[in-house]
């Protein structure tokens, strides 16, 4: 199998799993983002990066966001959402803060890979991404790259969504980018 085959394949799939996504759970998701006074965001490994990869953006918004475990980042409260990202939505640390999130009062989201999960037990909102997985999958994405590949592609069309509804520019998101001089 070529490089381009790969390729080709990972797109197919990440295609299939984003489109798979509910437009009202976008929308909802959307909505909960821009009513909050706060959000914080997070996932473990690599889902964890991809999280990192969506505060990002939001930051670049004009949003006020924090990665959950990060020395800086300030108590969640009634008043903030929090977004967990988890393919399995298994993974014992997600689950549990999201489960301190609900107790405390934040409207608690979770993007995940496996419908019925323990994480969506605990969410307000679960977005599914429907992630196959067959014996194609698992020679050109082991793990979870389809899963986390198709988070990121999904967060990033939750970026356009966000930017048109706001009227946020591309300049407008550069003045807040982080640049070094």
């Amino acid at each position: 199998m070529s490089d381009l085959d790969a390729l080709s394949g990972i797109m197919k799939y990440c295609q299939s799993a984003v489109e798979s996504v509910e437009p009202s759970k976008e929308s909802e998701l959307i909505d909960s983002i821009l009513s909050s006074r706060r959000v914080f965001i997070y996932g473990s490994g690599r889902s964890g990066l991809i999280g990192q990869l969506f505060a990002v953006r939001l930051v670049q918004l004009g949003l006020d966001v924090h990665f959950v475990g990060e020395m800086t980042t300030p108590i969640i409260t009634k008043d903030d959402l929090t977004l967990l990202i988890s393919n399995t939505g298994v993974t014992s640390s997600v689950v549990q803060t999201a489960s301190i999130a609900k107790r405390i009062g934040s409207k608690v989201i979770s993007i995940v890979g496996v419908d019925g999960c323990d994480l969506s037990e605990v969410s307000d909102l679960t977005v599914l991404l429907r992630v196959q997985k067959n014996e194609e999958t698992k020679k050109i994405a082991p793990l979870g790259t389809i899963f986390e590949d198709s988070a990121l592609l999904f967060f990033e069309g939750v970026v356009c969504h966000i930017m048109e509804k706001e009227g946020i520019t591309e300049e407008d998101m550069r003045s807040r980018h982080a640049i070094w001089v």
